[in-house]
């Protein structure tokens, strides 16, 4: 039986006329790849190739287009951590609005350029803090001093509004998905979108997805409203949020049937396969819904699965990490701290001894002590397998390599690599 519709109201085809003059439908793409790996239809809901690469343009429009001329006047404001911003900065712009944006001095070069390209002389951005809810504080005292009105990036119901239309381009393509996977940051999208869906489609499961590190919309649900986490891992910065919102929370828990929690590393490693195997180029947070997959993949066999891709504003800074993140996620990359005598062919000895046939050293620092008998050094081994692993540690025990092994302690590894 399809559940009631909520109390909270949205008026989506409102939405979606409104949005016509700056938003274009994206398609919804079968990916043969993925639908072959899972058993399963798995559709891509490509955001991606949206106006300005991220869904975010559409809740950011629909509320700026609603002010009374007297709030456009006086400027709007808003804090996000990059595709927010650059949704609203295009907004402003397309508008003819005077748009102030606060985002986190961490954010990537790429969303910052990006967001000063789109919103042109109708945008200035201020830097501030390290995550998104720090700047956030900046951003509404800058908003209150200023008599300005504030565009919050998901929880009000304009933006879950805007939002929403995700979700019914999603319907005119595919009338009865049987799941339709989320990227969960502050929840205005999974709220929006997955509501629309939710109470259209009778059986569908609404799966919200996010980073392991920054697990707040699990946390709300766990606890039945939303706290603030203490400490977030910010690397998917496009859902990296301490606290989601109060009016998302309150729909989401009515709307999602479950929330899954994604590695960081399976995130870039699924970063990595969409552009090798499909050319598709996304930022952490638009890899959430596909890198999901994997966790779902029993109950998936078989279905009509929608995954939404975010967003591809992605530094190209960014991608040695990515790449390092998934090799340590796929058990391909390992440190070491090994101590090699103070004596000639010790490396030597290690690099034929030790090392196996398709195993490669990526990194070596060695610093040579006098007056002792070892010397440590910091040795990054790339495999092929991570099979190879284990014989690798048999093969250092059995030639009685003194060693530590930096991945597993996260204080040593941080400092060193």
């Amino acid at each position: 039986m399809i559940k009631p519709v909520p109390p909270i109201m949205l008026d989506v085809a409102a939405a979606s006329v409104r949005l016509r003059k700056v938003v274009k439908p994206t398609p919804l793409q079968r990916n043969a790849p993925l639908s072959k790996r899972y058993n399963a239809n798995i559709y891509l809901k490509r955001e991606d190739l949206q106006t300005v690469r991220s869904y975010k343009i559409r809740g950011a429009y629909n509320m700026i287009s609603q002010l009374r001329p007297d709030e456009l006047a006086r400027g709007v404001v808003c804090a996000s951590a990059g595709n927010h911003a650059q949704g609203f900065a295009f907004s402003c712009h397309a508008l003819n609005v005077h748009g102030v944006v606060f985002m986190p001095v961490i954010t990537p070069k790429q969303k910052i350029n990006q967001t000063k390209m789109f919103g042109g002389d109708h945008v200035e951005v201020k830097l501030v803090g390290d995550s998104f809810d720090d700047c956030a504080v900046a951003a509404m005292a800058y908003t209150e001093a200023n008599n300005r009105v504030f565009i919050p990036p998901f929880d009000d119901l304009r933006i879950i509004e805007g939002q929403a239309t995700v979700g019914l381009e999603i319907l005119e393509d595919l009338a009865r998905p049987d799941y339709v996977i989320f990227p969960v940051g502050g929840g205005g999208l999974s709220a929006g979108a997955g509501s629309y869906i939710k109470h259209r489609v009778e059986g569908v499961k609404i799966i919200g997805t996010e980073p392991a590190g920054a697990p707040s919309m699990k946390a709300a649900m766990d606890a039945g409203h939303p706290v603030v986490l203490d400490h977030i891992d910010r690397f998917v910065d496009g859902a990296a949020v301490k606290r989601v919102g109060d009016i998302t929370f309150n729909i989401c828990k009515d709307v999602l049937d479950d929330v899954v929690l994604v590695p960081e590393g399976k995130i870039c490693t699924t970063i990595l396969n969409l552009y090798n195997s499909d050319a598709i180029v996304v930022e952490p947070a638009g890899a959430l819904s596909i890198a999901a997959l994997d966790f779902i993949k029993d109950e998936i066999a078989g279905k009509d699965v929608v995954c939404i891709v975010s967003g591809s504003n992605n530094d190209i800074d960014r991608m040695p990490e990515i790449k390092e993140k998934s090799l340590q996620f796929e058990g391909l990359k390992h440190y070491f701290l090994i101590h090699f005598a103070q004596r000639p062919g010790a490396l030597k000895e290690f690099v034929n001894e030790i090392l196996g046939p398709n195993d490669d050293i990526t990194r070596f620092e060695y610093m040579l002590k006098t007056n002792k008998e070892t010397a440590p050094a910091l040795v990054g081994v790339e495999l092929e397998d991570r099979e190879d692993y284990y014989s690798l540690l048999e093969r250092m025990q059995k030639f009685n390599v003194r060693f530590t092994e930096i991945n597993k302690d996260n204080t040593l590894f941080g400092y060193l690599v």
